[in-house]
C-alpha cells in the first residue's frame, strides 16, 4: 500500500514538474513571438521610410553639391536595412536613419532653394507622417522587447532561457535630437 502512494505522490510530482516546465516554455514562447509580431509592424513602416531615402537623396543632389557625405550614409544605410533579415541589426540600422535623417534635414536648413522645392517639401511632409507612425509602433515595440527581457530574466525562467539561447533584445532608441526641444520658432 505504500508503495502505491509512494508511485502515485512520484506520477503526480512529475505531472506537476512537467506541467510547470510547459508552462514555462509557453510563455517565453509568447513573449519571443510578441517581440518579433511588434518588430513586424514597426518593420512595415521602416521599410517605407526605407523606400522614400532614395527620392529624398535624389531631390536633394540638385541643390546640396557639399553634402554627399550625408546623402551616401542615407543611401548606405537604406541599402543595409533592406539586405538585413536579423531585427537587432535592423533595430541598430533603424536608429542610425533616424540619426541621419535629424542631421539630414537639420543641414537642409542652410540651402532656401531645396526648402522651397516642391517635391522635397512633399518628401520632407511624407516623412514625418512615417516618423510619427514609427514613433506610435516604436513605443509598442519597446513595450513588448522589455516584457520579453524581464520575462528570460526573471527566476525560474533564466535557466530554461538560458538553455534555449534566448538574449536580450535590443530598443529602439530615441535621438537626442528628438529629444531636444528647442520652442516654438518664428
Amino acid at each position: 500500500m505504500n508503495q502505491t502512494v509512494a508511485i502515485i505522490l512520484l506520477i503526480l510530482l512529475a505531472v506537476v514538474i512537467i506541467s510547470f516546465l510547459i508552462n514555462l516554455y509557453n510563455k517565453l514562447v509568447m513573449l519571443k513571438f510578441n517581440v518579433e509580431k511588434a518588430y513586424g509592424n514597426i518593420d512595415v513602416v521602416l521599410k517605407q521610410r526605407a523606400d522614400e531615402i532614395p527620392n529624398l537623396v535624389n531631390v536633394a543632389k540638385h541643390f546640396m553639391n557639399f553634402e554627399e557625405n550625408l546623402l551616401a550614409r542615407l543611401t548606405e544605410l537604406r541599402t543595409s536595412y533592406n539586405t538585413t533579415t536579423d531585427s537587432d541589426k535592423k533595430t541598430a540600422l533603424a536608429n542610425e536613419t533616424s540619426k541621419a535623417l535629424s542631421s539630414f534635414f537639420a543641414v537642409s536648413e542652410n540651402y532656401p532653394e531645396l526648402k522651397s522645392s516642391t517635391n522635397f517639401l512633399e518628401l520632407q511632409k511624407r516623412i514625418s507622417e512615417i516618423e510619427n507612425k514609427i514613433a506610435d509602433r516604436r513605443e509598442f515595440f519597446n513595450d513588448s522587447v522589455n516584457l520579453y527581457n524581464i520575462g528570460i530574466h526573471e527566476f525560474p525562467n533564466v535557466i530554461l532561457a538560458g538553455m534555449l539561447g534566448y538574449k536580450d533584445k535590443t530598443l529602439l532608441e530615441i535621438t537626442s535630437s528628438e529629444k531636444q526641444y528647442d520652442g516654438v520658432q518664428f
